[in-house]
């Protein structure tokens, strides 16, 4: 019938307008206007009602925001030849004065860094041939910057951790080490987790688990490791053993950082270190071989071999310890611990790889010694 063939948009034309007060039907432009008042009432009820949740919550709408990527210039060069992945810069509540220049391609200032490494390898040899109580007083002293360092950095997280059991832990375990042994050390390192936990305890609970774990980790990491120095003092040639050690480390750095820059260009982890890769790690593992049976068969009368298993283990160990200081600085959202060393970054961003070898030399020195004797 011609009366029922009216479309849809017609229908609508003919609801009442209430607004008038009338029953005339609308218009079609009268009731699309309608339509899509109606579609923005509810849109806007709907944005009411989230605010009321974020009010009624406590939360802000910046802190629902994702956190922006960390960023960093694109000129910091190191072992892959190719430009750094974002990082941040180190916040202003964990920097020391102000900020350092980068003027070199690797995003170092060299000279400082050479500089400031040259002053510290010669306090520890000092310490390690003529005066062994300056080694310990080193390792203590670089043990508790190195905790203050990584405590710093964990508030930048929101984690905060009490402080005196960590110096404590720097100047307990080392002593402990050297007096004695491996025995003392292993005592010493239960009681300082201990008063770790008493101290986080007597603030309350608020964040008690992560402040915590947070703690043992730094205990465990920066004292516990570095005080494995200390222990090899008491074996045959102590002093050049723990000498040849460090020198693997200097030499992983160095070969590394050649070879990485002139022909670096597959990523070992990226998304953990992108400057690490694989070119300079075969330049490390190469270098320090070389290096090492060198060591072992003119200073350590050992067998030329012994010291290219030493340079295999130590390499591994210094990258590994370089991957994990990379992990916590990611997770922490920071690029260095501090900017306390010119040209270097922190106490930690040049321990990172000699406390992974340490403990790791000290054992394999053992082994090699016994496979020695025996075989």
């Amino acid at each position: 019938m011609p009366g029922s063939t009216e479309n849809t948009e017609g229908n609508a034309s003919a609801v009442p307008s209430v607004a008038s007060g009338n029953s005339q039907p609308m218009s079609r432009r009268e009731a699309r206007a309608l339509r899509e008042a109606q579609s923005k009432g509810q849109q806007n009820a709907t944005e009411a009602n989230k605010g009321a949740d974020q009010k009624s919550l406590g939360v802000s709408k910046s802190e629902l925001r994702v956190p922006a990527p960390p960023e960093t210039d694109s000129e910091d060069l190191a072992e892959t030849g190719e430009p750094d992945a974002k990082e941040a810069a180190i916040p202003p509540e964990l920097l020391i004065g102000n900020p350092e220049p980068k003027v070199s391609r690797a995003g170092r200032n060299l000279p400082a860094a050479i500089g400031v490494g040259v002053v510290l390898l010669g306090v520890v040899l000092v310490g390690l041939f003529w005066v062994e109580p300056l080694l310990v007083f080193a390792v203590t002293v670089l043990s508790g910057i190195g905790c203050w360092e990584v405590a710093r950095a964990t508030t930048h997280a929101k984690t905060a951790v009490p402080q005196i059991p960590l110096y404590l832990a720097s100047i307990l375990l080392p002593v402990s080490a050297i007096l004695g042994g491996v025995e003392a050390l292993g005592f010493s390192f239960v009681a300082c987790v201990l008063v770790a936990l008493l101290f986080r305890l007597m603030e309350g609970l608020k964040g008690a688990v992560a402040s915590v774990m947070s703690s043992v980790f730094i205990i465990s990491w920066i004292p516990l490791l570095l005080s494995f120095a200390l222990l090899m003092l008491d074996g045959e040639d102590g002093q050049l053993l723990i000498a040849t050690i460090l020198l693997l480390a200097v030499a992983n750095d160095t070969f590394g950082y050649i070879v990485g820059v002139l022909i670096g260009k597959h990523p070992m982890a990226p998304k953990i270190s992108p400057k690490k890769s694989w070119e300079g790690f075969g330049g490390s593992l190469i270098g320090s071989m070389a290096i090492g049976a060198c060591a072992m068969y003119f200073w350590l009368d050992m067998p030329w071999w012994t010291g290219v298993i030493l340079a295999l283990f130590t390499t591994i160990a210094a990258t590994t310890g370089d991957f994990a200081e990379s992990m916590v600085k990611r997770e922490l959202g920071i690029k260095d611990m501090s900017n306390l060393l010119p040209g270097h970054g922190g106490i930690m961003d040049r321990l990172d790889s000699v406390l992974f070898v340490i403990p790791l030399g000290y054992l394999i020195s053992h082994l090699l010694a016994w496979s020695v004797a025996v075989f």
